[in-house]
């Protein structure tokens, strides 16, 4: 585990924390590293929710599917998140979403419970990681929020505008790369793909903004 140590205190969960903690930490929460190929699931929908990861290499989505297969992305993870952590914290026993790795990667599997309780030992760095536990979860939440304002608008180009509008501000540039590829995209936003770059065409005709691939630059007349 030693390797991943240097990306480990990168992760949100473990701010504030030294190697010499990180360490007693990983073995007070029984924490075990996992490989998926691509494409693989980390646990489906209905699935018991057996641990909390942090994603240490690849990335994932966060998926749901209704019942003719129809996919919709609730969220992307990159290295150095979490995820699970607020199904877990819920109490639910069965995962109401599923994790498919996009491409090969490497998580670190955690047990919930010994997160969110204090170990006997009394570790001198577990009350900061319950601490920095509460403001992941703050963060996903205020993270859907902004899903939810996105996929609220209406019509194809008000849902692209307003993620668009959203990178910009994060970025604090008019141009920026997305983590979604174009059906990604879509699924993302709830919107049919096909819609969806003829309408991204248009806007580029009408000079509102250009793009090549992930990449884009959001233009004022």
């Amino acid at each position: 585990m030693e390797k991943y140590s240097d990306a480990l205190l990168q992760c949100p969960l473990f701010a504030g924390i030294d190697r010499i903690g990180l360490k007693s930490l990983l073995d007070c929460v029984h924490a075990s590293k996992r490989a998926y190929g691509r494409g693989s699931f980390i646990f489906m929908e209905a699935e018991r929710i057996g641990f909390v990861g942090a994603l240490l290499s690849g990335s994932l989505h966060i998926i749901q599917e209704d019942f003719w297969g129809n996919r919709s992305i609730l969220a992307r993870v990159e290295p150095p998140e979490i995820f699970a952590e607020a199904f877990a914290c819920a109490g639910l026993e069965r995962s109401p979403v599923s994790v498919v790795a996009v491409e090969d990667c490497e998580v670190l599997a955690m047990d919930f419970k010994k997160i969110v309780a204090i170990c006997p030992q009394s570790c001198a760095f577990h009350a900061r990681l319950i601490e920095n536990m509460l403001g992941v979860l703050a963060r996903k939440n205020v993270s859907l929020v902004r899903k939810l304002e996105h996929v609220a608008k209406r019509g194809t180009r008000g849902k692209l505008l307003s993620y668009l509008s959203s990178r910009a501000l994060e970025e604090g540039a008019d141009s920026f790369d997305i983590p979604f590829k174009r059906q990604e995209l879509a699924d993302y936003l709830s919107v049919d793909r096909s819609a969806m770059s003829s309408e991204m065409s248009k806007m580029r005709k009408e000079g509102l903004l250009s793009f090549y691939r992930e990449h884009f630059q959001l233009l004022k007349h």
